[in-house]
Parts: C-alpha cells; structure tokens; sequence
C-alpha cells in the first residue's frame, strides 16, 4: 500500500474518534452541562479534523472546517455564548462536517448543502466581533523604513507582567506560505500561547520586498515570542504548534528572564494580523486560501527527560489490521482445543497427577488461560463507538417526526467483543427509530397526558451475569396491545379467538412483516425492522425482552454474550448428553436431601435455600430429552439470571471446569431452544452450551396455564 494512502486511512480513522468527541461535547454543552475545558475539547476536534484535511488537500472539507472552526473560537474566547439555540446550529454543523468526512473517505463528490449551515454560523457570529479598543489605547504601528531593515513591533499580551519566577521560554516563528493557504493563521496561535502566560512578542519584517517583487501570496514575517510561564513544560509549547507542524519553521529554547522592555499595548490581540502601514506602500498581508500543502518538516523532540515525553511514551499505541486479531483469536480457540485433548488424552493414559507430565500440562493450562485473556482485552472495546452514532440519528428522526425528544446514555465504557459491538449497530438503529416514531408521543398529546413535551430515551449498557446487557425504554405511550392483536389479526398472524397474554401480545412485534404504522413513511411502515432487530440479537447468541406499560412507556432488554471467542465453563452430564454450563452464572453447586424439594402446582417444583425458595428446573425435562429425566436429586447448580433472578437446575453430574470455544450452533445447524452455541471437548465430542436465561424463560412459560386455541401463523 502506497505509504500516503495509509496515512490516509490512519487520519479517517483518527476523524471517526474526533467526530465522537465532538458530538459528545456538544450534547454535554446542550444539557446543560460542560465547562471551558468541554469547549476547549470541541474546538480542538473541529481543529484536528481541519489539519488533517489541510494535510491531503481536501478543500471542501477544509472551508467548511474553517467557518466552524471560527465559530467555535468566539463561544471558547466568550464571544458568543453557548445558548441553547447556537448548540443545535453547531449541532447541526457537526451532522454536516460528518458528511464531509464521509464523502472524502469514500471518495466521491463533495457534500452539498454548505452555504445553508455556513450561513447559520455565520449569522451566530454576525456582530459578534472583538471588543472595541479603549479609547486611551495607542494603534498598533509600525514605522516605516524604505530599505525595510529590522523593525520590531513590541506587543505585551499583560499590560502587567508577573514577576519574574525563573527562566522565560523564547519561541521564534516563521510561517511559510502554505499554512496560510491552509487557512491557517498566526493568530489563533499567538492565543494560545497566551494561554499560558504573559507573552511579549516581536513582529520581524526585514524579510518583506519591495513592493514591485512583492508575492501577495507569500509569507515573510518573523515572530519572536517572549514567554514568562517557568512552570510550562516545553512540550506543551510545542503542542500548540501541532496542527501547523511541517507549514511553519519554529524553535523553542529557555532564556534567562530579562526585564520586559516597554511594550505597545494593543487591547486586541487581532490587531497582530496586518502590520499596519503607515506610508504610501502598504505592506501586503498573506492572502489565506487552502490548496494542497507541502510535505510536513520535522519539528524538534522534546527533551527526553521531559515528564509529558514519559508518560505519553508510557501510553503509546499502535494500529492493527483486524483481520491479524482475528486470525490470532482463531490460533487462540485451537491452541485451547487442543491442550483439552491433550490433557485428555494424558489423563486416560493413567498417568499421576503429580509425574513431571501433568504439572507441565498444568503450566500450559495457565498459559494458555493467560493468552487467551489477553487476547481477549485486545479485542474488548467500550459500547461508546455505537452509542455515539445514535444522537445524530435521534435527531434527524426527531425532525422527521415532528416530536422532542433527548437522548440519554449511560454506560459507555462498559466494554464487549468487537465483533458483537460491529453487529449492534444495526438492532440498535432499529430500535431507536421506532422508539420515537412509534413509542413517543407528540408534544401535544405529551402535554394533555401532563407530561413534558420533551420525550426521554435511556439507551444504558451494563454487565449482568458474564453477559453485556443493553436496554433502550422510553417514557412514551407503551405499547397499544389491543392495535397490535387487531394488526396480527389483519395480518393472519394469530387466530380472531386467540387467547394471549400480555408478553405473548407484545412479542408480536417481531413477527416478519408486522407494522402498526397507518401509513409509510421514510421512518417506518414497511414491517421490516423488529423481526430484523431479533434475527440478529438471535445470530449474536442474544436475546430480547420487552417489559411494556401502557402510558408509561416500553424497555427493550437485549442480553449479549460478552464475547463469540472463548468462555469459561462447567462440563454437567444430562442423561446421555453432555452439556456446558457458562461459569459466570452459576452461584454455587448442591446436592439437596429430598425434603428440601417441593411440589407448586401440578408440574412445578422449588428448592428451598438457606430459607429460600428458587424454582427447580430439570434440564432434561426443560429440554424436552425423553427418557433422560431423573427422579433423584442429582446435583443442583444454583444460578442466576438477568430475566428471572435465581434459579436451581437439576443435571445428573458434574463433570469439571474447562475452558471451551464456542462454536456458533445457528451456522452450522440451526436455533436451538434453550441452547445459546456448541463446543468441542477434548475428546473430540461436541458439547452444547446451555442459555440460563432461555432455560429459566421456558420454565416460566411450561409453568404458565396454556390459553386455549392459539394459533399462531407460520
């Protein structure tokens, strides 16, 4: 690959993140919250995402960074105030710098529709300028001298400079042409330093021609920057020069203090940007206009004993090609393969537990484990990629809509797979659209019901029980169980004299092709999102759960396996069938005296526990194996689960604790109920992993009356 391209490829990837931290700050300024640091965060997003573009010449990207940059400079500076109307502008104007970002990417043609945001931005910041000069306060001049020898143009940044605490820092500045067709400036630098402390700068324009050889395009000044700030690290000086890096040549060196010699006091610090002339030939100011810039020059590195040096070497990263993990994780679920049947087969050969082979066999069980974790974490990721795409989306159905609503999320940092985060986007986009479009109600019929007019969505991720949960609940309408039976009545999905509870009736959301929209629209009504949203919790070894009151509003629960690699399981005999038993549910193990077993019902039976009683259920019989259920009490695993709490399942043996990989049982054959995947032994069996949420859930249901003459469609 051509080295630039993947540059290229690391700065959209770069972007993606960026965008997220925008989008992120920007809805942490419209609630309310936030502070100078999340609008510093903001306008450093906008400004990575600028230099970067600058960098390959995207152009169109770069304009439109540069006006959202500006804007985004005068809320930071207190200009303009981050009022609730210019945050859902900005807001607005990230949706659009996404677009940009995702047409260069791609490729293709610029993204239209510019001078619709650009104008809003503009109209935030129209009027909106520096304050005016006190009327005491010189202008900023330059004195002219027709064979334009050194002429330094003092400015103090302090009128009151702090005293002298040690060493000053003398940064020397000299911007080239292309940082300025790079939309680029001097100026917002110079802030930056002055960020940091009192600052005393010098303008040198001995560089500057004669008019008649004049580039009007060129860059010719010198800024030499004095900067009383001892407590500053070098490093975090060079950081402010980050995005001009290769577009400019500057030094940063530390200097014995030196009294300050009589400034100019200028009130703004803008009034740094054309030297003002004085005579009949005025000096040009650089003309900004972005182009293709100049391969980027080295910049010098800071000292290796810097603190910040040390502690960013300490984080360092690198970038990977996911499909090497993947083919390491695939080399991983083998290695654990076949040190099972290797330590099988040691085991079968008679040979003792404490001979010089089974402790080695030890040690290469704890190591494997430990590959296997590390493995794992490298493919852990937070929920915070998918979840960041959701608030534009809220908005743009929220428009289309005509409804309020606010996004809240919670638990971002909860980490899972990658590769069940890449298969969550789907579902969730699902869920999200009909939780507004069908779940909450107009602003009118939210103020006639005396709720809000603003509708609230949780979308929240938690772990439960060695499983990543995520629930999406809304504080709308509920789901209108008589609409959805008259709709799969319509729709010969059920029988007119069906007789169905209320879990049974809202599941029937995600029969295909049902829909209770009246009409179709760019939203929804075409029937093809909740039977999606199953299938695919479904493929992922998931589950979804709906818990619905009319008025109050719905909560969709999907339970996801943390990951689709390796897990740590109990290897339990059930009749004829070996099964696996994911160890992050069970609790303990039992073998109850048959008094502490009980009769409810007529086919139910509980398990009384340290003066408790959990139901008990027999896998067998819960799995519908004929002929393999026990009357015995066998060996009871309590376990807990995240639908129905605790539980008691009866097998007839345990066999021991391994590690196994999980094999997809949907591929390769098909859904099994009460089974979430397969493995393989190390004796060469597969071995079905059992769901201890589906299990409990078939219980629940065995144990409920069955209503009579349902018929459900196929």
């Amino acid at each position: 690959m051509d080295p630039m391209e993947a540059i290229k490829i690391t700065f959209f990837q770069e972007c993606d993140e960026l965008l997220g931290d925008l989008e992120a700050g920007l809805l942490t300024l419209e609630t309310g919250g936030g502070d100078s640091e999340t609008v510093n965060a903001v306008f450093r997003a906008v400004h990575s995402v600028k230099g970067g573009a600058g960098a390959f010449g995207l152009e169109p990207l770069v304009r439109f960074a540069h006006v959202f940059e500006t804007t985004m400079d005068m809320v930071r500076s207190g200009a303009l105030a981050a009022e609730p109307h210019v945050i859902k502008v900005l807001l607005r104007a990230a949706d659009h710098l996404a677009d940009h970002v995702g047409a260069a990417k791609a490729g293709g043609a610029p993204v239209g529709g510019d001078d619709l945001i650009v104008g809003e931005l503009e109209a935030l910041t129209a009027g909106v300028g520096s304050a005016p000069a006190p009327a005491a306060a010189p202008e900023p001049s330059v004195p002219y001298e027709p064979d334009f020898g050194f002429s330094p143009m003092m400015i103090s940044l302090d009128p009151e400079p702090a005293p002298d605490a040690g060493p000053d820092w003398r940064v020397r500045f000299t911007p080239k042409d292309v940082m300025y067709r790079n939309a680029n400036d001097a100026l917002p630098l110079m802030r930056e330093l002055a960020r940091l402390g009192p600052l005393a700068v010098e303008c040198d324009i001995h560089a500057v021609p004669s008019l008649d050889v004049l580039d009007p395009l060129g860059a010719y000044l010198t800024w030499t920057v004095t900067l009383t700030a001892p407590d500053v690290s070098r490093e975090r000086i060079v950081d402010v020069f980050e995005f001009v890096d290769g577009d400019c040549i500057f030094s940063v060196e530390q200097v014995e203090a030196q009294p300050a010699p009589a400034p100019m006091i200028l009130p703004e610090l803008d009034a740094l940007a054309p030297v003002a002339p004085v005579a009949s030939e005025p000096v040009a100011a650089p003309a900004q206009q972005a182009v293709a810039p100049t391969p980027a020059a080295a910049v010098d590195a800071p000292p290796a004993n810097d603190a910040r040096g040390t502690e960013a070497a300490a984080q360092a990263t690198i970038r990977v090609d996911l499909d090497r993990v993947d083919r390491l994780i695939d080399l991983v679920g083998e290695l654990v393969i076949n040190q099972a049947m290797l330590a099988q087969r040691v085991m079968e050969s008679g040979v003792a537990r404490s001979s010089n082979i089974a402790l080695g066999l030890d040690d290469l069980e704890q190591l494997t484990r430990e590959i296997q974790d590390s493995v794992m974490a490298i493919r852990a990721q937070p929920v915070k990629s998918v979840f960041q795409r959701m608030p534009r989306l809220a908005r743009e159905v929220a428009a289309m809509t005509g409804k309020r609503v606010r996004l809240v999320t919670e638990g971002e940092g909860t980490e899972v797979d990658k590769t069940v985060i890449e298969r969550l986007a789907e579902p969730l986009t699902h869920m999200l659209r009909n939780a507004i479009d069908h779940g909450l109600e107009t602003p009118e019929e939210r103020r006639a019901a005396g709720k809000p007019e603003e509708g609230v969505i949780k979308l929240a991720a938690m772990h439960r029980s060695g499983r990543i949960v995520i629930e999406i609940s809304d504080d709308g309408r509920g789901i209108n169980r008589e609409r959805v039976r008259d709709t799969a009545i319509k729709r010969d999905l059920i029988e007119a004299d069906a007789a169905l509870s209320d879990e049974e009736i809202d599941n029937l959301i995600f029969a295909p092709g049902f829909s209770t929209a009246a009409t179709i629209s760019d939203v929804s009504g075409r029937g093809v999102g909740m039977d999606v949203v199953k299938r695919s919790i479904q493929a992922l070894g998931g589950r979804i759960t709906i818990v619905s009151r009319p008025g109050l509003g719905s909560t969709f629960t999907m339970s996801l396996p943390l990951t689709l690699a390796v897990l740590d399981g109990m290897v339990v005999t059930v009749g004829e069938q070996t099964l696996v038993v994911p160890i992050t549910a069970i609790i303990e193990s039992l073998q109850p005296k048959p008094g502490d077993i009980q009769a409810l019902g007529p086919d139910g039976f509980v398990l009384a526990v340290r003066g408790a009683y959990v139901p008990l259920i027999d896998v067998a019989e819960a799995m519908s194996w004929s002929g393999t259920a026990s009357a015995g009490p066998g060996v009871t695993l309590l376990v807990e689960s995240g639908v129905g709490g605790l539980a008691a399942l009866r097998v007839d043996a345990i066999q021991g604790q391994r590690q196994v990989v999980i094999k997809s049982l949907e591929l390769n054959y098909r859904q099994v109920d009460g089974i979430a995947a397969a493995t393989i032994l190390g004796d060469g069996r597969v071995a079905l992993i059992l769901d201890v949420d589906a299990m409990i859930s078939l219980r629940k249901r065995a144990t409920q009356p069955s209503p009579p003459q349902v018929a459900i469609a196929s």
